[in-house]
């Protein structure tokens, strides 16, 4: 687990009708503050990443499709530097992951249907304060592919 990384599993309450799925309150105990909500579409096999943040925290969850959510710890002062850590999020995967500030991340659509990811962000998006890297930059030490066995 990266440190500062916070998963929280989310609430679904089922009925005959369909089914409510909570994400975020304003009084939960690891909400920090509203900037913006937002959705992500991702196609099955595509790749968003990396990204990193350099105030803001993530609050993420997928209540549609599936993901293979991926964070990198680069940060020099940080107990888990050089860690990478797999989460797999959906529907029977629900839960809430708390990215804070400074940690590389993206995800992957997997399974056969587009994946929604919706992210309550702690401040607005601001073109100044993300730095990016291509999916396949060597320096972060991972690989997208499935693995087998």
């Amino acid at each position: 687990m990266i440190d500062g990384v916070r998963i929280t599993p989310l609430r679904q309450i089922p009925d005959e009708r369909g089914k409510i799925m909570h994400m975020l309150r304003s009084d939960a105990p690891h909400f920090l503050q509203f900037g913006e909500i937002y959705f992500s579409c991702v196609y099955p096999g595509a790749i968003k990443a990396w990204h990193i943040h350099k105030k803001m925290t993530l609050n993420y969850a997928v209540p549609v499709g599936n993901i293979k959510f991926v964070l990198y710890d680069e940060r020099e002062s940080s107990p888990t530097r050089g860690q990478v850590q797999e989460i797999y999020l959906g529907p029977e995967s629900y839960n809430l992951v708390t990215v804070p500030p400074m940690v590389w991340n993206g995800f992957k659509g997997i399974g056969t249907q587009m994946a929604l990811v919706a992210n309550c962000a702690s401040i607005p998006h601001d073109a100044e304060e993300i730095m990016r890297r291509d999916p396949f930059d060597p320096s972060v030490p991972y690989k997208w592919d499935i693995k087998h066995g």
